[in-house]
């Protein structure tokens, strides 16, 4: 990237931000100029709690703007949360969040190092585990990290006044997540924290905390919210409306064209390579009637595809989509499985690992999902003879060719 002065790289930084606040927003912009100004490279982090085996592009949003402080000579620091995950961040959530085991996180943070590299440079990527400091707090740290923030200022958070006024469980151990991720900030050194809006409390109590070891304040940018592919709740791997970063090239292209046309913006901002006058010119072409949503939404699956697959995976997820959903033709490569038995349809299903538990096999089922050589299964209770070969197609994107084997 060629060298950029400090208006240009502040425009460039600050696009898209979102505070809901024109006072903080403001504030944040003169700090991180002023930073710029110090003619050093700033230290710049997010974190990421393992709480899921997988990123999606949800998790993108921060990691590309983390790219972007990387792209222009700051040292961007990629922080797994492996122990703010045992606490589970509180931040638009209407309850508490189910604690998972030392052995669950550490088993999910395993692969996200190599998918964060899909977006970050890993020459120039410092990876953190927050276990490595906040295992070592004592209990008199966690009084002084206490000391600095007011139950009040917990209550006003709007989840927390929400769940209050309606007489919901707070758990005190909730409160300690935004202390937790400010002592990270403390460690760190960091110069600037980014994340999604839903962390502006927890950024702002961790320049409190930065005071409060002696050290400035960072400077927080917060960024819109990803949509799931339901277009309405936030992407997210509990909820089912997540298009993972590692998932297959067709079954990203055809998540991505599964979202409703009123999504589309929130992706062309938030997961594209796109520049914000190529977004205009897309929209406007939405908005006469000269582009179809179709062939814009073809077009949004074919670089998110590109993004983390490369051009050739592309093209060919492109020309898998036409064949199987707009032709209704049968994909060229599909699973195997051998039969050498009856099998009952469900569990056949969750053992080809074409669901993730036999309670969706049946759901999908009884929701007409599930055909057989093109026939509909209508019952729970079919079972599969090896008679001759078939497909079996479960989903929108699931096929499996069944092939009988003599014993």
């Amino acid at each position: 990237m060629k060298p950029l002065s400090i208006d240009e790289q502040v425009a460039l930084l600050m696009h898209g931000a979102e505070f809901g606040d024109d006072q903080i927003k403001e504030r944040m912009t003169q700090e991180l100029r002023e930073r710029l100004k110090e003619g050093r490279p700033l230290r710049v982090y997010c974190g990421y709690d393992p709480t899921a085996p997988d990123l999606h592009l949800g998790h993108t949003v921060t990691m590309r703007k983390l790219r972007l402080f990387q792209e222009l000579g700051h040292q961007a620091i990629f922080v797994i949360g492996d122990y703010t995950a045992l606490i589970g961040d509180p931040s638009g959530r209407d309850k508490a969040r189910p604690r998972p085991t030392r052995e669950q996180v550490q088993a999910n943070a395993r692969t996200y190092v190599q998918q964060a590299f899909k977006i970050l440079d890993p020459e120039r990527t410092e990876v953190r585990y927050n276990g490595e400091w906040l295992s070592k707090l004592s209990y008199e740290d966690f009084i002084f990290l206490a000391a600095q923030v007011t139950v009040q200022q917990f209550l006003a958070r709007e989840n927390f006044a929400k769940r209050y006024a309606e007489g919901d469980a707070i758990w005190l151990h909730e409160f300690l997540y935004p202390l937790a991720q400010g002592y990270d900030a403390v460690m760190l050194r960091a110069d600037v924290q980014i994340g999604g809006t839903d962390q502006l409390f927890n950024l702002l109590v961790g320049r409190k905390i930065q005071e409060a070891y002696g050290l400035p304040p960072q400077v927080c940018i917060t960024y819109p919210i990803l949509v799931g592919t339901d277009g309405k709740l936030r992407m997210s791997k509990s909820m089912g409306n997540y298009i993972g970063v590692d998932e297959p090239p067709e079954v990203m292209y055809g998540k991505v064209m599964s979202i409703p046309d009123e999504a589309m913006p929130n992706y062309f901002d938030l997961v594209t390579r796109w520049p914000p006058e190529e977004i205009a010119r897309i929209q406007a072409s939405l908005a006469d009637g000269s582009l179809h949503p179709m062939e814009a939404k073809k077009r949004l699956a074919w670089e998110i595809v590109d993004i983390f697959h490369g051009r050739e995976a592309a093209e060919a997820a492109a020309e898998h989509f036409r064949r199987v959903f707009q032709e209704r033709q049968l994909p060229s490569e599909m699973p195997v499985w051998e039969l050498r038995g009856p099998i009952n349809v469900v569990d056949l299903i969750h053992a080809a690992g074409m669901t993730r538990s036999k309670s969706d096999a049946r759901r999908l089922i009884q929701q007409g999902g599930v055909l057989l050589d093109g026939v509909k299964v209508t019952s729970v209770e079919t079972v599969v003879e090896p008679e001759k070969e078939a497909i079996l197609r479960v989903g929108n994107r699931g096929f499996l060719r069944l092939v009988p084997v003599r014993e």
